[in-house]
């Protein structure tokens, strides 16, 4: 009914809801039927059955949005072939998301604190519950859950799809057949099996989808190669899983993933899957896709093969070119020059709509470079929830300044880490920024030779460098030792617009910056929603103040959508904000606290009354105060206002 304004259909729903729960005295069945209300109005069909499919989730599953629209895909319930790509199946799955989200049948939980504006999803317990019992013969399937499935014998035989995820099933008894002819589901993933007997699919002839993801499993039985009808086979995150079986028979398989496998070479008969449309090999101990494979799997639209922890899966890019219809590519390169090449003449790279392109010698998935957990950031993870896949990675090169990385005009995300002997001391000098002009996100970690992360002069282009640094959203800065300043500008004016669209900041581990914000960055940032910094030994401000009292006095500026204020380990910080025109507290909703002992002079300027006295910000909900390092903090701030600290008291919380 969102976004209904006729009060005649109000009334009317509101009629058919109250005959639903007529007689009905049961609290229980009440429940049932509103929710079966709002699932009964769905007014078309596919969207009740994408709804249905989120039964097969186990409770309180929280899932990204490309893990439901793949499921939906994998499923048949959305079909590429009549909508003619798969980008355009994501564009129908997207759509029809946000129906059931609006619908509240699908909650939106939130964003995954560390991975920008990744969306987070669920569908509640009790909602849950109404679509299993919702699920009848005029949908085409049933769900059931089995704790303790190795000892179940009776299967009942009209199955269409089962799902069995994560209900802690630590083996399949020799010699168990599921005898289900009917089904074309199964999910047994997220459970520690290490085998699965020769006997088990053999009473399966109609499946056509098999998850086993993030199992324990070692080998799969010769058996698979007999489900002649299985179309997805999942095996994402089997990291004992080292081989596979001959799998030539599976000619109707369109889905084979295996990223994060531990297989060591591609599956024998790989080259007769002719129906194979995604492939994703991101497996670290593979290292190669013989020579002959690629130009045989004709109708693959998506292909991944690359891996981060210092691997590199070879793959022959003029055989890339000629996967015809390829949307989705990701890969990894040697060097610049390769990379540069295929980004700027290669006719297959300007036909896919996503990609993922790695240069160098991978990207380390650990944290170790990071101090506090609480800050920890997994670009692998990341990647996996993007609602946009366009991204590069570039790591452990050698860059002087000649050769620069050309960038895709079309990239979102970009990554830069372990950067070695660098000369260039900006991120303008390392890559070319003035192709990127629909970059969201830019994340640098431990580059020594950074001084500052773009440096605008007469020589690099200031106005196109803005026009790129105009549309960035997010910037995540970890271990830049020698970083002083966010933007460096010599011989040209500051640019007005330069990080507009900034709302989320956040900066680690940087030595040598001492303050971050200036006050001639502030008018740009009008859309800044987060703001986080760690462990900045010399951090003595975070909004200065000018150099110039008087350019300060007349200077004004309120930060009008900033929400998240976070400073952690800033040894010597003395001021959040010392500018006398600027306000940062008026839409601030939580701010967190932690070791920051020289803070002590008035951290908070609170709005005034018009009586002169202090009001708190409007919308704040929490100041965290770390427990280990900051309890006696509190205690000895200075204030302006007597009554300052009794106003801010009733929001103080202490964290462990």
């Amino acid at each position: 009914m969102r976004g209904v304004d006729d009060v005649n259909v109000w009334r009317n729903a509101l009629t058919e809801l109250r005959e639903r729960v007529e007689g009905v005295n049961d609290w229980d069945d009440q429940i049932f039927q509103w929710l079966r209300f709002s699932f009964d109005r769905l007014d078309r069909l596919d969207i009740k059955r994408c709804f249905l499919y989120c039964s097969l989730f186990r409770e309180d599953y929280e899932f990204f949005r490309t893990k439901l629209i793949e499921g939906w895909i994998d499923d048949g319930l959305i079909d590429i072939d009549d909508l003619g790509s798969r980008q355009k199946a994501y564009d129908r799955g997207h759509a029809l998301l946000e129906k059931l989200v609006k619908n509240c049948l699908i909650e939106k939980t939130g964003r995954c604190r560390s991975f920008g504006s990744c969306d987070v999803f669920k569908v509640h317990d009790v909602v849950r519950d109404m679509a299993i019992k919702s699920i009848g013969p005029e949908f085409g399937y049933m769900v059931k859950e089995l704790r303790g499935v190795a000892n179940e014998r009776g299967w009942a035989e009209d199955f269409k799809k089962l799902s069995l995820m994560a209900i802690s099933i630590s083996e399949l008894p020799a010699g168990l057949s599921l005898k289900c002819p009917s089904l074309s589901t199964l999910i047994l993933s997220d459970n520690h099996i290490s085998e699965i007997p020769k006997s088990f699919f053999e009473d399966m002839g109609t499946l056509k989808v098999l998850d086993l993801s993030r199992t324990n499993i070692e080998t799969l039985p010769d058996s698979i190669c007999h489900l002649e009808n299985l179309s997805v086979l999942q095996l994402r995150g089997c990291q004992r899983l080292k081989c596979l079986p001959f799998l030539g028979k599976l000619r109707s398989l369109k889905k084979l993933d295996l990223r994060g496998a531990g297989i060591e070479a591609v599956p024998q008969g790989m080259e007769l899957l002719e129906s194979l449309e995604y492939l994703d090999l991101f497996c670290r101990d593979l290292k190669d896709i013989p020579t002959g494979i690629l130009p045989k799997l004709s109708s693959l639209q998506y292909l991944a093969a690359c891996y981060l922890e210092g691997t590199s899966i070879k793959i022959d890019l003029e055989e890339v070119a000629s996967l015809k219809k390829l949307e989705t590519l990701e890969c990894r390169f040697d060097g610049i020059h390769e990379l540069n090449s295929f980004v700027s003449e290669s006719k297959n790279f300007r036909s896919l709509t996503t990609y993922g392109l790695a240069v160098g010698y991978g990207l380390r998935n650990d944290i170790s470079s990071i101090t506090d957990e609480k800050f920890s950031y997994k670009w692998s993870d990341y990647r996996s929830c993007l609602q946009v896949k366009r991204w590069l990675e570039i790591s452990r090169l050698k860059i002087d300044g000649e050769c620069m990385v050309v960038l895709p005009d079309n990239l979102v995300d970009l990554w830069i880490e372990y950067m070695q002997n660098m000369t260039s001391r900006s991120l303008n000098k390392i890559v070319l920024l003035e192709n990127a002009t629909e970059l969201r996100r830019c994340g640098i970690r431990n580059c020594e030779g950074i001084e500052c992360v773009v440096e605008l002069d007469s020589s690099s282009s200031p106005s196109l460098c803005c026009l790129v640094l105009d549309k960035l959203e997010w910037l995540f800065i970890d271990h830049l030792p020698n970083l002083c300043v966010l933007v460096r500008v010599g011989g040209v004016p500051t640019p007005p617009r330069v990080l507009s669209n900034l709302k989320e900041l956040y900066i680690n581990s940087c030595r040598e910056m001492r303050k971050l914000l200036p006050l001639e960055l502030l008018q740009a940032l009008q859309n800044l929603e987060e703001i986080r910094v760690w462990n900045c030994a010399e951090m003595e401000e975070i909004i200065a103040s000018s150099d110039s009292d008087a350019s300060s006095d007349k200077f004004t500026f309120t930060f009008p959508k900033l929400r998240m204020l976070e400073l952690v380990g800033l040894q010597k910080l003395k001021s959040i904000c010392s500018a006398k025109g600027v306000k940062i507290y008026d839409s601030i909703e939580e701010i967190d606290i932690c070791d920051c002992p020289e803070l002590k002079r008035n951290p908070f300027q609170l709005p005034l009354l018009d009586n002169g006295q202090p009001s708190a910000p409007p919308r704040l909900t929490a100041i965290k105060i770390d427990s280990r390092y900051s309890k006696g903090w509190w205690e000895s701030v200075e204030w302006d206002h007597p009554n300052a600290k009794n106003l801010l008291q009733p929001y103080l919380k202490y964290c462990p």
